[in-house]
């Protein structure tokens, strides 16, 4: 049962946990792109510092993109370290989606100026690596470091999908992203797919 009267978890609770139990870089990693029918998975990892940052941080789903690259640019110049992942269509195909996305997260981690020794993880999954752990489900709602990895992540992402409608115009990647929208999966009817499509996906493989 829930009590309105009891104040929300702060958004810097699981920071506050872990740093007091004694760790000295708290990393929060979150992915982007498991849903789409094209283009990249995106994971990035961020270390905050231990007392945050100036602004308000937010799941990256709930703000409007102007927003998100502002808080992009905050987050690049005050966070103690930042690291992106990225697992190709091609890859996605190969391994599945799942293992794409949890080999992302551990590339954005790898790819940190210094690694944590304790990491918060958007979801129920564990990551395969040597340092302590702790996913969340709906992590980016819950914890800072969680919701400035899906910041980062979703605006790298779609700044790359933007490159991708330079490239391939007819689907209009700059709108929808790659996602299986109306619009995107009319295209895949009339155009056929692309290299950047997943072949392996509901709404592509039937028109290999």
């Amino acid at each position: 049962m829930l009590f309105p009267f009891l104040p929300a978890q702060p958004m810097d609770y699981f920071e506050k946990l872990y740093y007091g139990r004694g760790y000295q870089r708290v990393a929060g990693v979150d992915e982007v792109g498991r849903g789409p029918l094209a283009g990249p998975v995106v994971a990035a990892a961020v270390i905050l510092p231990e007392d945050g940052i100036k602004e308000k941080l937010f799941d990256s789903k709930k703000i409007s993109s102007k927003k998100r690259e502002h808080l992009y640019e905050t987050i690049l110049a005050e966070a103690q370290g930042v690291g992106i992942g990225i697992i190709g269509q091609e890859e996605i195909d190969l391994l599945n989606i799942l293992q794409a996305t949890l080999r992302a997260m551990v590339l954005a981690i790898g790819n940190l100026p210094t690694l944590p020794d304790f990491v918060l993880i958007d979801g129920p999954h564990g990551l395969n690596l040597p340092i302590p752990q702790k996913p969340i489900r709906k992590g980016d709602q819950l914890c800072n470091c969680i919701a400035a990895a899906s910041i980062i992540a979703k605006v790298t992402r779609d700044r790359m999908m933007l490159e991708c409608h330079e490239k391939y115009p007819l689907y209009n990647f700059a709108k929808h992203k790659g996602y299986g929208t109306k619009e995107h999966r009319k295209a895949i009817e009339t155009f056929g797919i692309c290299e950047l499509h997943r072949k392996t996906f509901r709404g592509v493989k039937e028109y290999l």
